[in-house]
């Protein structure tokens, strides 16, 4: 009698940011031999000096907002002085404690993960990896150092991620000049940071510190803030960071940076010169791929570095994969973790569903936030889509007002002929929460008239979107909605 035994597949993951910890999650889950091999920590940047602490900050700072602006809503704070007279007290921002919770904040989740790693049964291997051709990670202790592992595997799946840009005339050093991960070493809010690169990146920090109480100069090289993103929601944010008091100094860019010892000097293109106390350098982020291997296994890649992946997350190496901001995709957490997972099922033949796009949910964090999914105002412009676009301001909404919120829209863009919901932007406190509601309808392909029925508590920010809905039922004319 012959007793076969089916062979366990292996899988070795390089990079334990959210695309590894989510494609490793999914690999145990399906049965794998699974090992992930991670220099800095699971997580990766994204857990440790990126997305966990960088958005702490930004609750930081909402919550000195919040406790600012609670006299608008009739709550006062005060102390009595020696005369009995009232004395308003300052808002007062020790940053060192801030930044010390926010990074054992981030040490904490990315134990946690650990822990979620190790129950599932995944090998963990703490080291510098590398690609040894197609089916295999050399681990050494730092570049160019000795090799003390060998993971061979039927699957990689590469998820290395991005660091930081950094530009020869502005090198940073850590102390006056800083990356987004060096900002945390800062035992003071900066008296007058200038933030070079009106991004995202450069948008959250300069909203954050803003608020934080520090002066801050915003250096844009476009004609607005966050180039890219929805205009209507570019413009709202400019209009609150400048009635913050930040500097916004559009059309400019810098030339070079200088640590003076006491403070910065950034020198612009134009020959003007803006002095602070501290720069952030927010230009852009490169991919961890150099070194590692992966054009010697064959790997197709950009010029920039990226890796190409398809809609799978597979390379131009069959049993090779990859996922999160090394690849050229959208450089997203979330996507990073959809990636791991849809690479993850394909290579061991579960249901997977290619990722599209236009169905992924973005967020910026700034104060309001600004959340978008699927098409936008701007294609159906360009003629992308034959599209209608509604956009209702938040400060109508009753919520809102006794909130005391008075910046910000929801905006739905639904399909011309079948009312199909194709898209929206929401620039709101929260946004990111709020605008899973269209996320659900575009994914589901709702109409407007369906998004529209569902009830809504009242009265709730979510209002304003079945007020929008309710308001473009003239959109559908029965039509059939646009193929997906």
């Amino acid at each position: 009698m012959w007793i076969s035994f089916e062979r366990t597949q292996s899988i070795a993951i390089l990079g334990g940011g959210p695309g590894g910890y989510e494609a490793a999650l999914a690999a145990a889950q399906l049965g794998a031999d699974v090992t992930v091999v991670e220099r800095a920590g699971i997580g990766g940047s994204a857990v440790i000096t990126d997305v966990v602490p960088s958005k702490t900050l930004i609750a930081t700072a909402d919550a000195a907002v919040a406790i600012s602006e609670a006299s608008d809503l009739g709550v006062q704070f005060y102390a009595k002085g020696q005369d009995g007279k009232p004395l308003k007290p300052q808002v007062a921002i020790n940053l060192t404690g801030v930044n010390k919770r926010l990074l054992a904040l981030a040490r904490q989740q990315s134990d946690d993960m650990r822990a979620a790693l190790i129950d599932a049964g995944v090998r963990i291997i703490s080291g510098h990896g590398r690609i040894d051709g197609e089916n295999a990670i050399v681990v050494s202790t730092g570049p160019g150092g000795t090799d003390f592992d060998r993971v061979e595997a039927d699957t990689l799946v590469i998820s290395v991620g991005a660091s930081p840009r950094q530009l020869p005339s502005a090198k940073p050093d850590g102390v006056r000049i800083l990356t987004w991960t060096q900002l945390y070493d800062m035992q003071a809010l900066p008296e007058h940071l200038i933030v070079v690169g009106s991004g995202v990146t450069g948008a959250e920090f300069a909203s954050a510190y803003m608020n934080l109480g520090a002066e801050v100069t915003l250096i844009s090289s476009r004609e607005q803030v966050l180039p890219g993103e929805d205009v209507d929601a570019a413009k709202v944010i400019e209009e609150v960071f400048k009635r913050g008091g930040m500097h916004v100094l559009s059309k400019s860019r810098a030339e070079k940076v200088e640590n003076t010892g006491d403070g910065v000097r950034v020198t612009l293109t134009d020959g003007r010169v803006v002095e602070g106390s501290h720069c952030l350098m927010a230009v852009g982020a490169i991919p961890n791929t150099a070194g590692i291997g992966l054009e010697q296994a064959g790997i197709q890649m950009t010029e920039s570095g990226n890796i190409q992946v398809n809609r799978v997350a597979r390379t131009s190496v069959p049993n090779i994969y990859a996922a999160g901001d090394c690849t050229t995709f959208i450089p997203l957490a979330s996507v990073a973790s959809m990636q791991g997972r849809t690479a993850v099922f394909h290579a061991m033949g579960d249901v997977v569903i290619p990722l599209e796009e236009l169905r992924v949910t973005a967020n910026i964090f700034t104060a309001p936030e600004i959340a978008t999914v699927g098409y936008s105002q701007q294609d159906i412009e360009e003629g992308q889509i034959n599209g209608v676009v509604h956009k209702l301001p938040l400060a109508a909404n009753p919520r809102a007002k006794m909130m005391g919120i008075k910046d910000g829209f929801v905006k739905i863009i639904a399909h011309q002929g079948s009312g199909t919901v194709i898209g929206g932007t929401i620039v709101a406190p929260r946004a990111s929460e709020l605008i899973y509601a269209i996320a659900i309808a575009a994914e589901r392909r709702l109409t407007v008239d369906q998004l529209s029925r569902v009830f809504a508590v009242y009265p709730s920010l979510t209002g304003s979107i079945t007020d929008a809905a309710r308001a473009m039922h003239i959109v559908n004319k029965g039509e059939p909605a646009p193929a997906p």
